[in-house]
Parts: C-alpha cells; structure tokens; sequence
C-alpha cells in the first residue's frame, strides 16, 4: 500500500464523494473554526489501484492537526498507515506534536488513536452543540446511541530520531 497525495481526477474525486458520505459535505469544524477539507492537505492510501482510504490535515505553528481520516475497510491496517503518514509529513516543518478533535461518542476512533500513542488532552463541553448551528448536517445522536455533544483532543508528541 502507497500513501500519498492524491494525484489523478479519478483519486480526487473520490475524496470529495468520500466527504460527502462520510462528513456531510467538504468543511468540517473542529474547535470553533471552519475547515474547508478541499484547502488542507490530503494524503490517499492506494493498493494498487484502488483508492483505500483519506486523510486530511492542517499544519499550524509548531504542531499538525489531523482533520479527517477515513478508511473504506477496517482492519487492513489503512488507518494505521495514513495517521502514520500525517505524523511523517508533520515532522518536516518541525511539528512537536498531532492532535486530533473526535466527537464523545466516537470511542472507536478513541480505542484507534490510544492504541497508536494517543492521549486524551481536552474536552471541549458543548463544543459540537456550538458546531451544529453552522453546520446543520452534524446529527444530534451517534455511535452506540449515544448524543453527541463534546469534542475530544488527542494528541500524540513527535518524536524525531
């Protein structure tokens, strides 16, 4: 498996129909600010072909936010290899750390992250209640049933050998 930037129409392409399915459209908010998913930087996970899975994510000052990540299987290890992809890419300006915005009810993702180095460091209360007034497509109720009303940071140091 590759990870990269996407680089044909076709690879495009399937990112933005993967933002559509699976964030409700191109932008995306994470703690109070609006990001237009188009505008970050975007790597692809291809096995030969095919298109595996998407990450997008936004290097600021001394640390990298991961925005978005998606894989269109679990367990083939596509996650693993993108978050590892945007820790790579974070280390070239020099980032310290990555850090992630998840909403409460997304303890997979949670799971996913710890078990990559990945410690909880905030919790924003309210903060996706704040985020559905601008973005009216963010559902009220979540994985597991659960209502969904916080954002979670996770965050990872850097380390540089």
């Amino acid at each position: 498996m590759v990870i990269r930037a996407p680089v044909s129409s076709a690879e495009k392409d399937w990112v933005r129909k993967l933002w559509e399915s699976e964030w409700g459209g191109a932008t995306m908010i994470s703690r109070g600010k609006t990001y237009r998913l188009a505008e970050l930087s975007c790597l692809v996970a291809v096995e030969q072909t095919e298109v595996m899975g998407a990450a997008t994510y936004h290097v600021d000052a001394d640390s990298c936010e991961l925005v978005s990540i998606n894989a269109i299987r679990a367990g083939l290890g596509v996650g693993t290899q993108l978050l590892r992809g945007v820790e790579n890419a974070a280390r070239l300006p020099g980032s310290s750390k990555v850090w992630i915005i998840t909403s409460n009810d997304n303890l997979d993702a949670m799971k996913f992250y710890q078990r990559r180095g990945y410690r909880m460091t905030q919790i924003y209360v309210g903060a996706i209640d704040n985020a559905r007034l601008q973005k009216e497509t963010i559902p009220r109720i979540g994985n597991y049933g659960i209502e969904i009303h916080d954002e979670i940071e996770l965050a990872k140091p850097l380390k540089y050998y």
